[in-house]
């Protein structure tokens, strides 16, 4: 028997659903929340669980909100829902008729399994979850083999940083850890981490971006921590030829990643 739409706003689920908006909600649930219909797929391709599925039937307008829809519109776990309803589990403004709520995937650095010649992202202290789903994005396009989310200011599966990454960060390994535990992990798997700092002597383009590599970025406020001021570091430089000292995380992160991406495949086509 089909049930009739939720509409009250203080139904529990619906509440539930609400608290996820606290990022400590998030953390001692183990959900979150992925509002946009791309950002479900892409969820549901990884093989993340969906704990609960709200759908509001007359919102559907896209082939992306109809696609998801059809995923999930017969699972036990699929409640109906008024578009009040859903507009008030929503994380944004932008409604493409389904918001799905999710258990947050969690692995560590001890989980990782990547190839011979890894390429890897580091983010460090990034507060804005825009900027970090950005960043996402950017290692996606990139096809690097991980994030590592080093002393992170948000929680990396923070609604706002799925929704900016359009629902790549389903699609590779996302890892918290500390600047210290990933320097270590680093070195001992022999990934020589490079990072970008304002005053570093050598540009990026003249610094030597084959091999297993960790690319270091900072915080859009603050840079990276001296912790990353090591012998086993490898400081590169993004040249600014305005007056800014900086660029946004985002952006360095797309100049420094396909400049390895280009450096690695000209080794490549060398070696045929």
């Amino acid at each position: 028997m089909i049930q009739p739409p939720i509409t009250s706003l203080t139904n529990p689920r619906v509440k539930a659903a609400v608290r996820l908006r606290d990022r400590r909600e998030r953390e001692s649930t183990g959900l979150t929340i992925v509002d946009g219909a791309r950002e479900i797929l892409r969820a549901l391709d990884s093989g993340v669980r969906v704990e609960t599925a709200f759908l509001a039937e007359d919102l559907l307008r896209t082939p992306d909100g109809h696609a998801a829809a059809d995923r999930l519109r017969h699972r036990p776990t699929t409640i109906l829902a008024s578009p009040a309803v859903l507009a008030k589990v929503a994380f944004g403004e932008r409604s493409d008729g389904i918001v799905a709520i999710v258990e947050t995937p969690t692995i560590g650095l001890a989980d990782l399994v990547l190839p011979d010649d890894p390429l890897i992202v580091v983010i460090e202290g990034v507060e804005k979850p825009g900027n970090l789903g950005a960043v996402l994005r950017t290692a996606d396009g990139a096809g690097a083999n991980a994030v590592i989310a080093a002393d992170p200011r948000t929680d990396p599966f923070n609604p706002n940083a799925i929704r900016a990454s359009l629902g790549t960060i389903f699609a590779l390994p996302v890892v918290a850890a500390t600047s210290a535990e990933t320097i270590v992990w680093l070195t001992e798997r022999g990934i020589r981490p490079v990072a970008a700092i304002v005053d570093a002597p050598t540009d990026y383009t003249a610094a030597d971006l084959r091999g297993p590599l960790a690319i270091v970025l900072g915080s859009e406020a603050d840079g990276l921590s001296p912790t990353w001021r090591d012998p086993r570091v490898t400081p590169i430089a993004i040249p600014m030829h305005g007056i800014a000292d900086s660029l946004n995380v985002s952006i360095a992160a797309a100049i420094v990643l396909y400049e390895a991406v280009r450096q690695r495949n000209v080794s490549t086509d060398r070696g045929h």
